[in-house]
């Protein structure tokens, strides 16, 4: 029997959480840090040294012997640099615990080894950490000990952001504002706040440690670069919500209990639809710290796993031919005082202020799919969006049954005068209750999809950082919301002016929401009809960060300015680049030094076999080990030159110059030369024996967790 957890006693004990605050900081220092963290007022530098004494004493009680800047480059992880409270030594040989207000405010490290895309030169090293003191600091426990980490915003010595937190935090102020005025025109003077609100779940696989030691491929590009399928995948669908196995069920209890202290909200745990996946989703918070939080489930499961014999992968395709991983990025617009702007009520044909919301965003999906298609771009994404598993790489919007009518009733005559209600599932057993049923199914297949109060945005990666989508969400909705302001404040007759402007905005726009099956290929041919984008790989979706549209929209609201989104270009174009490098490389090393080697031995049984059997009974059927010694000898011929090829292209890509070329040469030549090197040793790895293939199979890795 396992230790009994008090969740209730546990949950937030690693956080320096409003409850730490009201306990150790004087009433005032309290309170005007509070009104900085609820209301967005400016911080005020007077307070930083007691807040930061506080900080300090209440971490040293703790254990805590370090303090860190965490933050979030542009790399898509967490960095730090660790210092010691310790101060200089004393006459009497001993040391002052310090920690000090400009210590907690800010840091200072090197800014010329992270990612800048030409931002900042080698030679210009000063960067600035800026602390979020709307992001709580908490206590890191692990080999190092404790570590007393703060959330931080890391700018360049410039004044541009060179991380994830900074363009999210001036989203989220933009959105804010513009809410607001929507809010004030239907009479609302009491909220003061709207924010966005984020629920990320997180998809990972688990295999054992030792066996992923094994594979190079695992440990160097964090996905399987060969394997042949096992004989079962996931078609029983037997996995998916299944009995948890008791390794993987000690692993999730030590995951919670960690994210729990961490004050993390991990609610949900499951096993997903592919053999050795699994889930875990938390409860909604403000998309800041939800982004923060998730940083801390990626880190949280990745090290738990070690400590069970396990490795987690968060790589979004780690298999072909099952499914792979995402991250449902589950977004709202909330006012402080508890209102949700997507809740449709029980009426929403009558909910003026929920259609007027619903068809801005609406407007601003459609009007910048492509650059929300962009913000879930990274390299494993392209493996998974489009296949039958994830939503296509094609934007649509699923509204349901519901608010589809309401939409075709405003459309076609200009009013609507109902709504579908839901009724009552009646499931035919005596002992079962009646259920009630939802006036609409949902969609797993649609990538921006309205699940009743919220937006669930499922294209976004497993492995990637979900500030970018909702740095994007937030700014198009703030961009729609002040151009629908714009109009209605000064209109004469609003209640006409709202009424003409969301009847024009869902039929300009109506051609985004698609409630259909999205794994179709019909609806492919459909969105082209339609005029939707297609956008297919990394390298096509990148170019939508500097569009004329793009820019003119984050400059508008201070998001990013023109230098900040062509860095993050040149960034993602580089990342890319070194990703299909890596990959190819270790596909190259990986065939020449294991497979082929593999291979060709047993080609020489095989040879062994056939030529023994001949001498010792000339006249014996030795047919089948000639086939199958022809049959290997042609798969090793075609491996050695796609080995060739590879090899040819990957140099040739190296050593192109200019980013962006380099990433559609690595698109164009290196990962369709990959995937054909990778063919003919998935056929060698079904045929040679299992004792002298050189790595775990798939099967060994999904099903012997």
């Amino acid at each position: 029997m396992s230790e009994v957890v008090n969740v209730a006693e546990i949950f937030g004990k690693n956080v320096f959480n409003e409850t730490v605050m009201r306990e150790r900081l004087p009433k005032s220092v309290f309170k005007k840090l509070k009104k900085t963290i609820e209301d967005g007022a400016e911080l005020d530098p007077s307070i930083a040294d007691v807040v930061a004494h506080a900080m300090k004493d209440w971490a040293i009680e703790r254990g805590a012997t370090h303090y860190t800047h965490w933050f979030q480059p542009l790399t898509g992880i967490t960095a730090e640099k660790h210092d010691s409270f310790i101060s200089a030594p004393t006459s009497e040989g001993k040391v002052i615990m310090e920690f000090s207000g400009k210590e907690l405010i800010k840091g200072e490290p090197d800014a010329s080894s992270f990612p800048s895309g030409g931002l900042r030169a080698t030679f210009e090293a000063r960067g600035y950490t800026a602390w979020d003191c709307t992001s709580p600091a908490f206590l890191r426990e692990d080999a190092i000990g404790v570590t007393l980490c703060i959330p931080t915003a890391f700018c360049s010595y410039t004044g541009e952001a060179l991380d994830k937190k900074t363009p999210l935090l001036k989203s989220m102020e933009a959105v804010d504002e513009q809410a607001l005025r929507i809010l004030r025109l239907f009479g609302n003077t009491t909220s003061k706040r709207v924010v966005p609100s984020v629920g990320a779940e997180q998809e990972y696989f688990l295999v054992d440690r030792e066996k992923y030691l094994q594979r190079k491929d695992l440990i160097y590009a964090g996905r399987t670069l060969f394997g042949a399928m096992p004989p079962k995948g996931q078609e029983l669908e037997d996995h998916y919500f299944g009995a948890i196995r008791e390794r993987v069920a000690a692993y999730m209890k030590e995951v919670n209990e960690e994210l729990w202290r961490l004050g993390v909200p991990a609610k949900t745990q499951h096993n997903e639809v592919a053999p050795a996946q699994h889930e875990l989703a938390p409860i909604y918070e403000q998309v800041n710290v939800a982004v923060d939080h998730n940083q801390m489930v990626m880190e949280t499961l990745k090290k738990v796993a070690g400590r069970h014999g396990l490795n987690c992968l968060l790589h979004e395709k780690p298999f072909a031919g099952v499914n792979g991983s995402g991250k449902h990025n589950n977004w709202s617009l909330t006012t402080e005082d508890g209102i949700n702007l997507l809740n449709p009520g029980e009426t929403p044909h009558e909910n003026i202020q929920f259609l007027l919301v619903l068809s801005c965003i609406l407007k601003a999906v459609d009007r910048h799919a492509d650059l929300l298609r962009e913000s879930a771009a990274d390299v494993g994404n392209d493996h998974r969006l489009g296949a039958n598993e994830a939503p296509p790489a094609i934007i649509s919007v699923f509204i349901g049954e519901q608010l589809e009518d309401v939409v075709d009733q405003l459309c076609s005559t200009g009013e609507a005068t109902h709504s579908k209600v839901g009724g009552t599932l009646k499931t035919g057993v005596k002992t079962l209750p009646d259920l009630f049923k939802d006036a609409t199914d949902r969609n797993r297949t649609s990538p921006f999809a309205f699940t009743g109060n919220k937006f669930e945005f499922r294209m976004v990666g497993s492995s990637d950082s979900i500030s970018s989508p909702n740095v994007v969400l937030n700014t198009i909705a703030a961009e729609a919301f002040k151009e629908a302001a714009d109009i209605l404040e000064k209109a004469e007759d609003f209640d006409t002016a709202v009424h003409d402007m969301i009847k024009e905005q869902l039929a300009a726009h109506r051609r985004i929401i698609f409630n259909g099956n999205g794994y179709a290929d019909a609806w492919v041919e459909e969105a082209e009809m339609r005029g939707l984008p297609n956008i297919k790989s990394m390298v096509e979706a990148i170019p939508a960060l500097t569009t004329e549209a793009s820019v003119r929209m984050f400059e508008a609201f201070n998001v990013f300015t023109k230098a900040e989104l062509e860095s993050r270009v040149e960034i993602e174009y580089e990342a890319y680049s070194k990703a299909i490098n890596i990959e190819a490389r270790t596909m190259i090393d990986m065939a020449g030094k294991q497979i082929i080697p593999a291979a060709v031995k047993y080609a020489t049984m095989l040879a062994d076999s056939l030529s023994k059997v001949q001498t010792a009974c000339p006249d014996a059927d030795v047919s089948v080990q000639a086939e199958l010694l022809t049959e290997t000898s042609a798969y090793l011929s075609d491996m050695k030159v796609a080995l060739a090829n590879l090899i040819d292209v990957t140099e040739k890509c190296g050593i192109i110059e200019n980013n962006k070329e380099q990433a559609n040469a690595y698109h164009d030549i290196v990962v369709p030369a990959m995937e054909a090197l990778r063919a003919p040793a998935d056929k060698l790895e079904m045929m040679v024996d299992k004792e002298l293939w050189p790595m775990p199979s798939y099967g060994d890795l999904i099903f012997e967790v």
